[in-house]
């Protein structure tokens, strides 16, 4: 996992701060964010995998058109998360709303989180750029060097300890074949330069090895 080296607690108390003066609900918030990405089972999709998100976030900023609801969708894009199930990102975009509206988030913004948090289910093109941004900065991961690749594959198989070797095996090709037939991987200009070449490598590298 890359270096997570960005405080995601300061990054939301500045960004919910923007929108309420509320410390204590501010606290509660950010105590069910920290309680649930650092949920026993999350090997990947945890406090480091949003650290990485928001450096991202971070670095494009300028390119965002509404980057408060790129770095909302970022918070809780995974705050329901459960490996066997598949409507996660239905119940995170849910949970967002609900806890946005207690912060008196404006409703178009709300709107444009859940339909961001929605958009991580299959990473398909998006007309909103913002969103796109938002699903460059989730699968990253994939563009980084082979070490940090390898240490990321080898945590999402611990996400699904539960299921047996072939099984998963197989489920993981099918997981791979499918970022492998995409047009792009990434939905950026940018990100298609800087990390194409090296995820489809580092996708491929692992498909030989399962």
């Amino acid at each position: 996992m890359p270096n997570a080296s960005l405080n995601p607690e300061k990054v939301w108390r500045e960004l919910a701060g923007n929108y309420t003066s509320d410390q204590e609900l501010i606290e509660t918030l950010w105590q069910e964010l920290q309680q649930n990405y650092s949920e026993q089972n999350r090997h990947y999709h945890n406090l480091n995998h949003l650290s990485f998100m928001l450096e991202q976030a971070k670095r494009y900023e300028k390119q965002l058109k509404n980057p408060d609801a790129v770095t909302f969708a970022i918070f809780f894009h995974d705050i329901v998360y459960n490996s066997s199930q598949t409507d996660n990102e239905e119940r995170s975009a849910a949970l967002a709303e609900k806890r946005l509206l207690e912060l008196t988030v404006p409703e178009a913004t709300i709107m444009l989180v859940k339909e961001a948090i929605l958009a991580t289910k299959t990473h398909a093109l998006h007309l909103n750029s913002d969103i796109n941004f938002l699903l460059d900065f989730d699968l990253a991961i994939l563009g980084t060097d082979w070490e940090t690749y390898q240490a990321y594959a080898k945590s999402i198989r611990e996400e699904y300890a539960h299921v047996p070797e072939e099984a998963y095996k197989a489920g993981r090709k099918k997981v791979l074949q499918h970022f492998l037939a995409m047009p792009r991987i990434f939905k950026t200009p940018i990100f298609q330069t800087l990390l194409e070449a090296r995820a489809h490598h580092n996708l491929q590298a692992e498909l030989q090895i399962l």
